[in-house]
């Protein structure tokens, strides 16, 4: 029979090995598309184009808000442990299926079906170490997981690099297919209980996004990860072009770009352990604003070494605000609404990831000068610093909610 006790500090370091290991997956799936692309294009019998990639990334970005949604719902419904299942099935199912594909239509549907299960597991894994991490260090678990993401992606690249010239590029799809291994570890660790939740909440756990107490902020947190993954997704995307249309060579433009990841990698702890010890709304708001201010200057002529710790500091305004403001969800949210809150306000950021390329697409296209991109880019980040200073401070909506002073259910098995 299951006890009930408070997370001990080893099922604490499971839980978070665990997220480290599904972000990683979220990752490497996430980014195959772009490692394999060039094989792609290559293989005449496929008949693709420059065009045909774009489609294919659009396609899994739009399934990615129905899974955040529908995932962070079933999540405060079910427990995390049966969507996260079902979650890293379903990614696996979605790779095998993009490794058998026979043509671009059956190679898009299963990009749509990869896109619903990255929307999904990043507000499972999410919900899932703000459970169990301390309070004083959640933040920094949360930065720690979701860093996994870029390591996946890095890994695809890396792993494409050693077998694209040996082996049929959906053999990259197909290692992509091996998550579903980590269901017997996600079943002995996640519990099955559901945080705080009685059975009568169970069923208003979207209509209380929006009582009188946190409607403002459920709206004000919408925008603000709709302005953080405008801003990730389309510096990214657009960062080396924009600066080669302001005179920097492509090279010195990759140079800024490996500084501008190492800034976001490097400083994104820094400002996790600030924002753990009580200002989680100023280090947001200021990581942010950091964003807009690298940006406006990386428009102008600056010594090369200045511009490349200006482009770290970019980096960490722009990729580092996505995981504060996740952070920030969580805290504002009693357990028994984090994952809904989570998957809603993810699932309304990731329309903030389709359309930030476009907009920067045509701002640029719009504007003559070469520093429009610049400016262009500081708009989603004045935005995010802006929406941030009007939230509620974090916690003030969470300790009120008694269900969220008790301590955290966890089952503890008796063959664990």
């Amino acid at each position: 029979m299951a006890t009930i006790t408070t997370t001990p500090n080893r099922h604490r370091t499971g839980v978070l090995l665990l997220a480290c290991l599904v972000l990683f997956v979220d990752g490497y799936d996430l980014f195959t598309l772009g490692t394999i692309g060039p094989s792609l294009l290559r293989d005449r019998s496929w008949g693709a184009s420059v065009t045909t990639l774009g489609t294919l990334g659009s396609l899994t970005a739009l399934g990615m808000p129905v899974g955040s949604i529908l995932a962070g719902w079933a999540a405060d419904r079910w427990s995390r442990r049966i969507p996260l299942v079902v979650a890293v099935c379903w990614i696996s199912a979605s790779m095998l299926a993009a490794a058998a594909a026979q043509d671009l239509t059956q190679l898009g549907a299963a990009r749509v079906g990869t896109g619903i299960g990255v929307g999904a597991l990043a507000p499972l894994v999410a919900a899932l170490v703000s459970d169990h991490a301390p309070r004083n260090r959640r933040t920094l678990h949360l930065a720690v997981a979701m860093g996994s993401i870029g390591i996946g992606g890095t890994a695809s690249a890396l792993l494409g690099r050693v077998l694209l010239s040996e082996v049929h590029f959906q053999t990259l799809f197909l290692i992509g297919a091996f998550p579903v291994v980590l269901v017997p570890l996600i079943l002995w660790i996640v519990p099955s209980t559901t945080p705080h939740s009685g059975h009568t909440q169970r069923n208003r756990h979207v209509a209380e996004l929006f009582t009188p107490s946190t409607r403002i902020a459920t709206v004000l947190f919408w925008i603000a990860t709709f302005a953080s993954m405008s801003l990730v997704y389309s510096t990214t995307a657009w960062l080396p072009t924009v600066m080669m249309r302001n005179g920097y060579s492509l090279n010195s433009s990759l140079e800024f770009m490996i500084a501008f990841t190492a800034g976001a990698a490097c400083g994104g702890v820094l400002m996790a352990i600030l924002a753990d010890r009580g200002h989680l709304k100023i280090v947001t708001a200021v990581t942010f604003s950091l964003a807009a201010i690298a940006l406006l200057v990386l428009s102008t002529n600056q010594p090369r070494p200045l511009l490349l710790a200006i482009s770290a500091l970019a980096g960490l305004g722009s990729l580092g605000c996505q995981n504060l403001v996740i952070a920030y969800i969580s805290a504002y949210y009693p357990p028994r609404l984090r994952a809904t809150a989570l998957g809603f306000g993810l699932g309304v950021g990731r329309l903030g990831a389709i359309a930030g390329p476009s907009y920067l697409s045509a701002a640029t296209a719009f504007f003559t000068s070469p520093r429009a991109g610049f400016f262009a880019f500081m708009a989603p980040a004045l935005l995010g610093a802006i929406t941030v200073t009007l939230l509620p401070a974090p916690d003030t909506h969470a300790v009120s909610d008694p269900e969220a002073a008790a301590p955290l259910p966890l089952e503890q098995n008796t063959n664990r």
